[in-house]
């Protein structure tokens, strides 16, 4: 399967993210070609702040363009990550321990289907909003995984208050990011935090003081996480 970026704003947009040479996608051992160019757009629709569209030619080449062609479809809509007006925070504020085991069901599915470990799935959930699905953040991140709308209209979450289709959406992006950085899982951490275009702007963890802090605290549940049975993670999260 052939692809192309149609137009030079999209190529320049790589680029200046910190891409450089061809933009020739390589089979990784562990992803298909497929992902890892679907990964590259996204990364495109966020960095450009532009839509995305494509369209097949006569000689079955798959274009992407930031401007719609005669006979193009939308690819992918750009997301708004600007904070959302009038949003009211709500802090975590479940105290229970049955939060920790309330949504295994489907964090066991979610991870299953994505191929993302549990553990990790986890980890996130937990710095994210404490296990509380009614969490909102000052940006407007909502739900157990925080996810911003836009990012969950993108995976295509319909109700981002719902605990398992904010689990689902937010465990796709999660595999969006780990197709994207090669499995990296310092910087699939990252990109979940600060976005994937400033993983690859900065070609690496951002410097921002809250993305860094929280890749050591995802990481550090993870860690814990791996090595507790069910039992003490559900006592002693």
């Amino acid at each position: 399967m052939a692809y192309h970026l149609l137009d030079e704003p999209l190529v320049e947009t790589l680029r200046s993210s910190g891409f450089h040479g061809s933009f020739t996608m390589q089979r990784h051992p562990s992803f298909p070609v497929s992902s890892l160019f679907a990964g590259a757009i996204v990364l495109l629709a966020s960095a450009a702040s532009a839509d995305i569209y494509t369209f097949t030619d006569d000689d079955g080449v798959i274009h992407f363009t930031s401007k719609p062609q005669p006979g193009s479809s939308l690819y992918l809509k750009a997301p708004r990550r600007r904070p959302q007006p009038g949003v009211v925070p709500v802090m975590p504020s479940d105290t229970s321990l049955e939060r920790f085991t309330r949504y295994d069901t489907a964090i066991v599915q979610a991870a299953t289907l994505y191929q993302i470990p549990v553990e990790l799935v986890r980890a996130v959930i937990k710095v994210e909003s404490d296990f509380d699905p009614r969490a909102v953040s000052p940006a407007g991140a909502r739900g157990l995984m925080q996810m911003i709308p836009a990012t969950a209209e993108r995976m295509q979450v319909r109700d981002i208050f719902d605990p398992r289709e904010n689990i689902f959406g937010g465990v796709r992006y999660l595999r969006v990011l780990a197709n994207m950085f090669n499995g990296d899982l310092q910087l699939t951490i990252a990109g979940y935090n600060a976005g994937e275009g400033a993983v690859v702007r900065y070609g690496g963890i951002p410097p921002y003081e809250e993305t860094q802090q929280y890749v050591v605290k995802v990481l550090a549940y993870y860690h814990r996480y791996r090595t507790l049975s069910a039992e003490q993670v559900a006592t002693n999260p």
